[in-house]
């Protein structure tokens, strides 16, 4: 695939080589942070948009894989670093391992697996969104029901 069309994305991935207790040691399961995550400038930020759904993919060799899901609240925004962009992430009692994407036969093909080192934001098809959904944990809080998505 070349370039992306606003079609092709149904999640943003955002990387971090920090997990979320790194990211925010208050951070705990189930909650709910907005914060901001540094990107990388490119066209695909112009395909971002407030309310589409993002996750946030720890990489490294410790507990890879999707660590907090939820949404964009906002467009990139320049700062002294470079652009970041402002989500809003509930965290995972526990990770989709990145062993398990690896052998789902939709999210392997996932542009975080293929390309690891590759742009921030990286992105998920409608099937591969719908794969990693699929491997989430169940909500802590039953009552609550699934996940936000």
């Amino acid at each position: 695939m070349s370039r992306l069309g606003p079609g092709d994305v149904a999640c943003w991935v955002l990387k971090s080589t920090r997990p979320p207790e790194l990211i925010d040691p208050g951070w705990r399961e189930g909650t709910v942070l907005g914060l901001t995550r540094c990107v990388r400038r490119s066209y695909r930020l112009d395909l971002v948009h407030p309310g589409q759904p993002c996750l946030l993919w720890v990489s490294g060799r410790t507990d890879p894989g999707v660590h907090a899901l939820g949404e964009v609240t906002g467009g990139a925004e320049e700062r002294d670093g470079g652009p970041v962009l402002p989500v809003r992430l509930t965290r995972l009692p526990s990770p989709v391992a990145r062993a398990d994407l690896l052998a789902d036969p939709v999210a392997r093909d996932a542009e975080v697996l293929r390309m690891p080192a590759g742009s921030n934001p990286s992105w998920l098809s409608p099937q591969q969104y719908a794969a990693v959904l699929a491997h989430l944990p169940p909500h802590p809080d039953a009552a609550l029901g699934p996940w936000p998505v």
